[in-house]
């Protein structure tokens, strides 16, 4: 399969074409039989190199090249534990329905640990692993949104979001202040 934008002159000698790979060992979909019999095979000698994107600019140079910082895969993969407490508030809802929901937020997101609510107002308190800070601050701040239909839960808005690392959290618990440990585990009214 050869694929180039409408007009564009083929590069290179012509003789090597974009081929599907199959997806990597994160990927979350399973995998049949049939969908392994039609990925191809690509020896890393095909692999040589990848065109620039549409962003770049210029012809990179061998001193250009030596400033990309290496990657290692430990770096890629070495994650956290971080400790969310995500705060939502809005107009006023009945609070069994504010209930079921959480309940069934619980159900769908397994690490969640504790949510406290009113008709007006929920806390919801997780661990969530993540590579940085940043990245657990973008998947906390999606969580409300991304399961408001599915869990039914009430329209209202993210008002905070507190993200720290487990050696804090603890530090914090030790110490005696901060949150108080997700005892008892759970959906709770305030």
């Amino acid at each position: 399969m050869r694929r180039a934008r409408p007009g564009a002159l083929p590069r290179g000698t012509g003789s090597r074409a974009l081929t599907s790979v199959g997806a990597g060992a994160d990927f979350v979909g399973t995998p049949t039989d049939e969908s392994l019999e039609q990925v191809p095979v690509v020896t890393e000698e095909e692999l040589t190199s990848v065109g620039a994107g549409a962003d770049f600019v210029g012809t990179p140079t061998d001193e250009s090249l030596e400033q990309v910082p290496v990657v290692t895969e430990e770096e890629l993969t070495r994650s956290k534990l971080w400790h969310i407490t995500l705060s939502v508030s809005g107009g006023e809802t009945p609070l069994k329905e504010v209930r079921r929901g959480l309940e069934q937020l619980a159900h769908d997101h397994p690490f969640l640990l504790t949510s406290r609510y009113a008709n007006d107002h929920a806390e919801i308190r997780y661990w969530e692993e993540a590579r940085d800070l940043h990245d657990a601050a973008a998947v906390a701040l999606r969580l409300w949104g991304e399961h408001r239909s599915s869990a039914k839960l009430p329209p209202w808005e993210i008002v905070g979001l507190e993200v720290i690392d487990r050696e804090t959290y603890h530090l914090r618990i030790a110490e005696g202040y901060g949150p108080p440990p997700a005892a008892p585990v759970g959906v709770h009214p305030y």
